[in-house]
């Protein structure tokens, strides 16, 4: 049974561009699927989440992340009678802004745009689905529905002070009322992203052997896990060991915020989706004693393997690539693929358009496209 506050698509807040909706999906289901059917979507396949996507079958991608993510998200939407569709069209689009090679990617990209307005993955993303998806007759971008943009700008929270400048852009056009918090819809997207990343990056990181199982074993939740299933597995093998273990983490971390949002939930008075953007603060949550165990985990993660020595030197490297195509492109901006030409036409000497041109470029790439243009221009070796 769907709540008061739940997000109804019969009150969606509409689209930019004027659209006659299905009659056998709603709104936000069209958004959803026009999210997974985006160029954008499918790049997430070759993009990094913690290893560059060519070390190894098995670790996390962008996309496989976003796919966890949704998952997760629907979960958690059921259970507190929210919109899953609304949830799971978050979810999925919450990282299409993302360069090649993760936060690495962004970081430098961040600093070569520093002139130019900076980057903003999050921004970016908005970007993406409102401006660089360009499939449709009737518009630019995918068209999606107030209430899937709101979510992707802000379900972190509130967007204030400076905004980046792709999200100023759109915002201006289109008020995301970006002062406010997002729906619960978003707010269980962006809790659901930091569950699914605190559990694959376990399995991950233990894949990678960049710790074992006994040094993990001595952190909040996962050491009473593992205990658990010592006690009802005593002779199962190490693979199934760890896998009894890691989900049953995952299992706690998404009960906790099922019950803890339920009771702020409840404890609210909201009636409409407009009483939770308005209440100014979040209703989807971690309990305290969940937040404290999952800040030292995160320490434990940055520590062992976010800044892993083997990790730091891939970062380096893919740094170097980054920093070598961008004044590459945009001194050359004629290197760009055929189809950018009107733009670059339109841009002409202005530095700064050219400046966001490259930048959208080099953000879409994949991390195998970035290592194969970089090699095909400077000659260095993939």
């Amino acid at each position: 049974m769907r709540a008061l506050y739940a997000s109804d698509p019969a009150t969606a807040m509409g689209r930019l561009v004027p659209e006659e909706e299905s009659t056998f999906r709603s709104c936000y289901q069209r958004d959803r699927d026009r999210i997974i059917h985006a160029s954008a979507f499918r790049r997430l396949k070759h993009k990094t989440q913690v290893f560059v996507e060519h070390e190894g079958d098995y670790y996390r991608t962008r996309l496989t992340h976003s796919i966890e993510v949704a998952q997760v998200a629907r979960t958690i939407a059921g259970a507190l009678g929210l919109n899953g569709e609304l949830t799971e069209a978050v979810a999925l689009a919450h990282d299409l802004g993302h360069t090649p090679f993760g936060h690495t990617g962004e970081d430098a990209l961040h600093l070569l745009m520093a002139p130019y307005g900076g980057f903003d993955h999050n921004a970016q993303a908005i970007k993406i689905v409102t401006s660089l998806e360009r499939h449709y007759a009737d518009f630019d971008g995918l068209n999606l529905t107030w209430d899937t943009l709101e979510g992707i700008a802000k379900h972190n929270g509130p967007v204030t002070g400076d905004l980046p400048y792709a999200l100023a852009e759109y915002d201006a056009l289109h008020d995301l009322e970006l002062h406010t918090h997002a729906s619960a819809e978003a707010q269980v997207a962006a809790l659901s992203d930091d569950i699914a990343y605190n559990n694959h990056d376990l399995h991950d990181g233990l894949r990678a052997q960049l710790f074992t199982e006994d040094e993990i074993a001595v952190l909040p939740l996962i050491g009473p896990a593992y205990a658990e299933v010592d006690r009802l597995y005593p002779h199962t093998d190490s693979y199934r060991r760890r896998h009894e273990a890691l989900r049953r983490v995952f299992g706690m971390m998404v009960s906790d915020v099922i019950e803890t949002s339920r009771a702020v939930l409840d404890a609210s008075s909201a009636t409409s989706a407009a009483d939770i953007r308005h209440l100014g603060r979040p209703v989807i949550r971690f309990s305290e004693q969940m937040w404290q165990d999952l800040r030292e985990i995160r320490s434990f993660l940055f520590n062992r393997m976010y800044r892993a020595p083997s990790v730091m030197d891939k970062r380096a490297e893919v740094t170097v690539v980054v920093e070598e195509l961008f004044p590459l492109y945009l001194s050359q901006p004629d290197l760009l693929p055929r189809h950018w030409a009107r733009q670059i036409e339109e841009a002409g000497s202005d530095k700064m358009r050219l400046a966001r041109m490259v930048c959208d470029y080099i953000a879409g790439m994949t991390d195998r496209y970035a290592y194969a243009q970089h090699a095909r221009l400077l000659g260095a070796a993939e």
